[in-house]
């Protein structure tokens, strides 16, 4: 019998494992504001920078570690904002195209709700002033009173709290949202300046729409006492016209328009400001939007008042004019 060999049954060897050296301790990547030097790069590596040094002034350290309130914030947003666009109208780096857009927007949009508010409160003050009056035999004064009172005060403050709640809330809501979506970082990475592109034609066309309104809501608000004075009181129209033309001054008028022009420039800065200075999603958006139309609406009675102050000191002669 013939026997053949077979080698032994051994069991199959394991596969080989892959051995990882561990990183030694000294050539771990250092802090950030570590005083080790940097790694060596090795053939065919980017050589390390380094570590960032630490900053060692105490003015860079406590700007890193102030956190200035908001409204602080913005107000120094506001300031900044206002003086680069009234840099950038000086030097005539304007965006016509969208200057005309937000021209659009901003005047004859606006033009419906304007006209009717002021047609209501020229309406309101002549019951008032011909109630009043008439008791005392001025009904001729009437009309040089309530000009007076249109011209100077109402039509211009009327037309910029229109301009805030309308004008404003929107500028404030679309570049609060174009902030929290990053639109603006976008622009600058483009190459374009936001200042420029979105903030200088909305500026700029509130500054040009404001006294262009005033004076229509004014002629609005005088239009509408006269038909009110004629067709309740019996008072003829021409003669509110005739003391209304006796009593208001060009100079009236121009402090007027100055007034409207000066409003339009402040709500535009106003809304753009807190518009950019906007965090936090959709609730920052609407909280943006209502702090920017209440800090307009202050911003415009404060600066009535400086302007009052400014045009209208000692006594006035205007009513003289209504003794003849």
């Amino acid at each position: 019998m013939r026997f053949r060999y077979l080698p032994p049954l051994l069991p199959p060897r394991p596969p080989a494992r892959r051995s990882v050296p561990a990183l030694a301790p000294d050539v771990r990547r250092p802090a950030r504001h570590s005083l080790a030097p940097p790694i060596a790069a090795g053939p065919g590596e980017v050589p390390d920078a380094g570590p960032l040094p630490p900053p060692n002034n105490a003015l860079t350290r406590a700007l890193a570690a102030l956190h200035p309130p908001r409204w602080l914030w913005r107000t120094v947003a506001a300031l900044t904002l206002g003086g680069q666009v009234a840099v950038r109208i000086c030097t005539g780096r304007i965006h016509w195209r969208n200057t005309a857009a937000q021209l659009k927007l901003v005047g004859p949009a606006s033009l419906g709700v304007s006209l009717l508010t002021a047609g209501f409160v020229g309406m309101v003050f002549t019951i008032q002033f011909v109630r009043e009056f008439a008791k005392l035999g001025l009904t001729r004064s009437v009309g040089g009173v309530l000009g007076l009172a249109l011209a100077r005060e109402l039509t211009p403050v009327v037309t910029s709290i229109i301009l805030a709640g309308r004008v404003g809330s929107a500028f404030a809501a679309e570049l609060g949202t174009m902030a929290v979506s990053e639109q603006t970082d976008s622009l600058r990475v483009l190459g374009s300046d936001p200042t420029d592109y979105l903030v200088t034609p909305r500026v700029l066309a509130c500054m040009v729409a404001g006294p262009i309104l005033n004076a229509l809501c004014f002629a609005m608000g005088m239009a509408a006492s006269m038909l009110l004075a004629q067709a309740v009181y019996d008072v003829p129209a021409n003669v509110i016209l005739d003391s209304a033309a006796r009593a208001v001054l060009p100079w009236d008028v121009i402090t007027s328009c100055i007034k409207a022009w000066l409003f339009g420039g402040i709500i535009a800065v106003v809304s753009c400001a807190w518009g950019f200075t906007t965090t936090g999603g959709a609730k920052g958006v609407g909280e943006a939007t209502t702090s920017a139309v209440v800090i307009s609406l202050v911003m415009i009675f404060v600066a009535d008042f400086g302007l009052s102050f400014l045009f209208f000191q000692g006594q006035g002669d205007a009513l003289k004019q209504l003794g003849g």
